[in-house]
C-alpha cells in the first residue's frame, strides 16, 4: 500500500498516537479535553497526504526545503495548530516534539506492514518528510509570531502602567528640590536629584518601549507634520550635549536650505539618539561632527564618529529592535536596550525618508538620514547598497 493510502487507512490509529503523545506534554496538557489535544491533527494529515500525492517540480522541492510556501490569506491546519498550541500554554518545544512523534509513529506503522521496500516506497517517504518540515515550519513561523505579538503587547501594557508612578515620581521630587532646599542638607539635596535624574532617564526607556510595541504592533510610529527648521533643531540638540559632556568636542555644519514639513520633538528624538550613540562608541579624544545639508528636495542629515567600527554582522541587523552593539572598550557591559536606533529608523521611515550607515577604521562610524521636505516631494530613492546598510522607502 503506497503511503498516503495507509495514512488515510489508519488515521484512527495515528489521531490515538498523536493524542497519546499531546498527553504527556504537561503541564499545558493536564486540562485538556482528547478534542483539544487532537487539535487539527486531522487536516494536518490531509494535507501530508495530498502533499504526497501531489505533483512536484524539481523547482518546487528546493523552494520546499528552504521553507517556502503558496502565499494564502487564509491560515494552513498548521499554522492554526501553531496558534492553539501557544494560547493553551505548550512552549515551542513542545510542539515541535508533537511533529516528531508523529513523524515516528506513521514511519513505524508503515513500515510494520511492509514486505519489500522499492523505489516508489522510497519516493513516498522522501515526500512525506518533505511535509512533516513544511507544516513543521508553518508552525514554527507562527507560533513565533504569536510568541512576538504577546511580548509587545506585554510590553505596551507594562510600559503604559509605568508612565503614571514615574511622572509622580519625577513630579514629587521636582517639587521637594523647589520648595524644601534650605531645610536640607547637601546630602539630601543631592539624593533627591537623583531620584530626578533616574526618572527622567527610567521615562525615557517607558517612552522608547511604547514607540517600540506601536511600530511592532503595526501601527508605527505616529508623527504630526508641520513646518520647522531642521537647522534650528540640530543646534538645539548640538548645545544639550556640549553642556551635558563639556569634555567633548561636537562640530556642527549648516548648509543650504533647511526648512521642510517634519514632526519636530521625533527630529530632536533622532538627533539625540544618534548623538547619544556616537558618544557612547566613539573615541573620547575625538570630535563628533554633525551636519544638516539642504538641497532641492530633501534635507540631509548625518552625525559622524571616530572609534572602533562596527562589525559586518552587526552592520545589517543595527537597526533591529532590541539589537545591541557591545561596548568596544569594554565587550562585557552592555549599556543600554539597544532600541534608540530602531525607533529612529522608524521615525525616518514615518516621514518616508531612508537611513544608512557606513562604518571602517579608515572612515570612522557614520550615519546618513535623507528627510524629503514634504509629502509633496516624496518618491522612489535608487538604492546603493554596495557600501551601505540601508533601510526606508
Amino acid at each position: 500500500m503506497r503511503l498516503a493510502a495507509f495514512i488515510r487507512s489508519n488515521t484512527p490509529q495515528i489521531v490515538c498516537e498523536w493524542e497519546r503523545f499531546a498527553r504527556t506534554l504537561t503541564p499545558a496538557a493536564d486540562s485538556m479535553s482528547p478534542l483539544a489535544l487532537r487539535d487539527h491533527i486531522q487536516e494536518i494529515l490531509d494535507f501530508i497526504t495530498h502533499d504526497i500525492e501531489a505533483a512536484q517540480t524539481e523547482t518546487e522541492q528546493i523552494e520546499k526545503s528552504h521553507g517556502k510556501k503558496d502565499q494564502n490569506e487564509t491560515p494552513s491546519a498548521a499554522e492554526t495548530h501553531a496558534s492553539l498550541r501557544h494560547a493553551g500554554g505548550f512552549n515551542m518545544d513542545q510542539m515541535v516534539a508533537e511533529y516528531r512523534a508523529l513523524r515516528a509513529s506513521v514511519i513505524k506503522l508503515w513500515d510494520a506492514q511492509l514486505n519489500d521496500i522499492t523505489r516508489k516506497d522510497i519516493l513516498d517517504l522522501t515526500r512525506f518528510n518533505e511535509a512533516i518540515d513544511q507544516a513543521l515550519v508553518e508552525s514554527i513561523y507562527q507560533y513565533s509570531e504569536q510568541l512576538d505579538h504577546s511580548r509587545d503587547l506585554f510590553l505596551g501594557i507594562l510600559s503604559h502602567d509605568l508612565r503614571s508612578p514615574l511622572a509622580t515620581m519625577h513630579m514629587s521630587a521636582e517639587l521637594a528640590l523647589k520648595i524644601g532646599t534650605e531645610q536640607m542638607n547637601e546630602r539630601q539635596v543631592m539624593l533627591i536629584s537623583q531620584i530626578t535624574d533616574c526618572s527622567d532617564r527610567a521615562m525615557s526607556m517607558v517612552n522608547y518601549l511604547l514607540d517600540l510595541t506601536q511600530a511592532r504592533l503595526g501601527s508605527g510610529i505616529p508623527i504630526i507634520r508641520k513646518p520647522m527648521d531642521m537647522a534650528f533643531v540640530s543646534k538645539q540638540l548640538v548645545d544639550e550635549m556640549r553642556t551635558s559632556y563639556p569634555e567633548r568636542i561636537f562640530n556642527l555644519d549648516i548648509t543650504g536650505n533647511t526648512e521642510g514639513e517634519w514632526d519636530k520633538p521625533r527630529m530632536g528624538q533622532i538627533f539625540s539618539n544618534l548623538l547619544g550613540n556616537a558618544i557612547q562608541y566613539s573615541f573620547r579624544d575625538s570630535p563628533i561632527t554633525v551636519a544638516v545639508t539642504g538641497r532641492e528636495s530633501e534635507v540631509i542629515l548625518s552625525v559622524h564618529n571616530e572609534g572602533q567600527p562596527i562589525s559586518p554582522a552587526s552592520l545589517h541587523r543595527i537597526f533591529e529592535s532590541l539589537i545591541r552593539v557591545e561596548d568596544s572598550k569594554n565587550p562585557q557591559t552592555i549599556t543600554n536596550l539597544g532600541l534608540g536606533l530602531f525607533i529612529t529608523k522608524e521615525i525616518v521611515e514615518a516621514h518616508k525618508g531612508t537611513i544608512g550607515v557606513t562604518s571602517s577604521e579608515k572612515q570612522g562610524t557614520e550615519f546618513t538620514i535623507h528627510l524629503p521636505r514634504s509629502l509633496s516631494h516624496v518618491s522612489i530613492p535608487t538604492k546603493d547598497t554596495s557600501h551601505l546598510a540601508l533601510v526606508g522607502t
